[in-house]
C-alpha cells in the first residue's frame, strides 16, 4: 500500500482560480469508488491519503460469497468552503470538468461539506447521467439495481434517510464491538462526539439508543457539555443544514464551551466525526478517553497516533470503522440487501462487528495498533482481489 497513485490531477476553475483535485489510487475491473470533498484548504496530499484510504475499505469489505463486488479506491476534492454562494457553480463546473473519468471509471458521491442531493442535482447540470454510472457495466441487471438503490434513498427512519444513517450505524457497531471486546458495559460508558453532521449525528443517535450517555457534542459554534447527558434527540431535530445546533433548545443544565472541550471530555470514547487533523501531537495530550473512534477521515495525524497508543489509547481506524455507507450503496446496488432500513441496519452491524473483531484480533496477535492490523488485512486480500478480477495500478 506504498506505491504511487494510478492517477493525479489538478484542475483550476476558470472563473474563481479555486482548486480541485481527482486521485484514482487504483482500478479493479476498471472501476473505482470514492467520495467528492469540499471544504476550505484541501490539498492534493489530503485527497491522496483519502484515495488510498478507499482502497482499502473496499479490500476489507470484500466477501467472495457476495453479489458485491469490490472496486478500486479514488477521491475528489475541492478547495472551497461549502456555504460560500459560489461553491454550487464551482461544483457543476468540477463535475463537468471531471465528467470523462465519471463516466469512464470514477464512482463518487457525497463526502464532506457536500450531500448527495447537491452532488446529484450538480451531476445532472453538468451532464451526466449518474455521480455511479461508470460501475453500471458491472451490473447484472442495471434498471433492477438502480432502481432498488433509489428506492433505497427514498427510505426514512424517524424522518432521516436511510442514506444519512446507515453510516453511523456502521460507526456505532464498530464502537460497540470493541467495549464488547473489552468486557464494558454500555450502561455508563460515556461518549464525546466532535461535529454532528451526517456521520456524527447517526453516531451518536444510535450509541445513545444503544444505552451509552452522549456528554458531549461540537459543532462550528462550539461544545456542548452535560456530564448527566445530553438530548441527543433534541440537538439532532435542532440542527441546521450543515450540522450547526440552535442554542435556544439546550436546557438549563446543557453548558456551551469552547469548540475543542470535546478532546478533553470526561468520557471513554471520543468520536471524530467533521475534520481531517483534528488531532495532533499537541493536542492528543488533552485526551483521556480509552477509544478514539474514527468517524471522520483521517482525524488523528500519525504521529499523535503513536503517542496516543503509547498511553493505551486505542485508535479504530477510519478505514474500517466510516466504511459502512460506501460498503452499503455497493450491498444495495448488487442485490445483496434490498431497500429496507431493518435489512441495512443488520447487515451493516453483522459486517461491521465481523471486521473490527477481525482488526482487532490481527492486532492483538501481531502486537500492533488496529490500524497496522487492518493494513495486514488489506494486504493479504489484494492479491486475492486482482487475481479473481484483475486491477489497473
Amino acid at each position: 500500500m506504498t506505491a504511487a497513485p494510478l492517477m493525479t490531477l489538478t484542475w483550476t476553475d476558470h472563473v474563481t482560480g479555486r482548486p480541485g483535485f481527482l486521485v484514482v489510487d487504483r482500478l479493479v475491473r476498471g472501476v473505482s469508488s470514492g467520495g467528492l470533498r469540499m471544504r476550505p484548504g484541501c490539498t492534493l496530499e489530503e485527497v491522496t491519503g483519502l484515495a488510498r484510504g478507499m482502497t482499502m475499505k473496499e479490500a476489507l469489505h470484500y466477501n467472495p460469497e457476495g453479489r458485491y463486488i469490490p472496486l478500486g479506491g479514488a477521491k475528489g476534492g475541492i478547495d472551497c468552503d461549502p456555504q460560500d454562494p459560489a461553491a454550487y457553480g464551482l461544483l457543476v463546473r468540477y463535475l463537468r470538468a471531471m465528467r470523462p473519468y465519471i463516466e469512464s471509471f470514477w464512482t463518487t458521491g457525497e463526502d464532506l461539506g457536500l450531500s448527495q442531493d447537491l452532488v446529484d442535482r450538480a451531476a445532472a447540470e453538468a451532464g451526466l447521467v449518474s455521480s455511479i454510472q461508470a460501475v453500471y457495466p458491472l451490473l447484472d441487471d442495471e434498471a433492477a439495481a438502480r432502481r432498488r438503490l433509489a428506492d433505497a434513498f427514498s427510505v426514512e427512519v424517524d424522518g432521516i434517510g436511510l442514506d444519512e444513517l446507515v453510516g453511523g450505524c456502521g460507526v456505532a457497531e464498530s464502537a460497540l464491538a470493541a467495549l464488547d471486546r473489552a468486557g464494558t458495559p454500555y450502561a455508563g460508558t460515556r461518549v464525546a462526539v466532535q461535529g454532528l453532521g451526517t456521520m456524527g449525528g447517526a453516531t451518536a443517535r444510535f450509541l445513545a439508543r444503544a444505552g451509552l450517555k452522549v456528554v458531549a457534542v461540537a459543532d462550528i459554534k462550539g461544545t456542548i457539555a452535560n456530564p448527566d447527558g445530553l438530548d441527543i434527540e433534541a440537538l439532532l431535530a435542532a440542527r441546521d443544514a450543515y450540522g450547526t445546533v440552535d442554542r435556544a433548545v439546550l436546557r438549563p443544565d446543557d453548558r456551551e464551551l469552547p469548540g475543542d472541550a470535546w478532546l478533553s471530555a470526561d468520557a471513554e470514547v471520543l468520536v471524530p466525526a467533521a475534520v481531517s487533523y483534528a488531532i495532533d501531537t499537541a493536542n492528543q495530550r488533552e485526551i483521556t478517553a480509552r477509544w478514539i473512534v474514527e468517524a471522520a477521515n483521517m482525524p488523528v495525524l500519525a504521529d499523535a497516533e503513536e503517542l496516543l497508543a503509547a498511553r493505551g489509547i486505542t485508535v479504530l481506524p477510519d478505514v474500517v470503522v466510516n466504511s459502512g455507507t460506501n460498503a452499503w450503496w455497493w450491498w444495495t446496488l448488487f442485490g445483496d440487501i434490498g431497500a429496507d432500513a431493518d435489512e441495512a441496519f443488520a447487515h451493516t452491524r453483522r459486517s461491521m462487528r465481523a471486521l473490527i473483531d477481525r482488526t482487532l484480533a490481527r492486532a492483538e496477535a501481531d502486537g500492533t495498533t488496529p490500524r497496522a492490523a487492518a493494513h495486514a488485512i488489506v494486504t493479504d486480500r489484494l492479491p486475492v482481489i486482482a487475481e479473481r478480477f484483475g486491477w489497473y495500478r
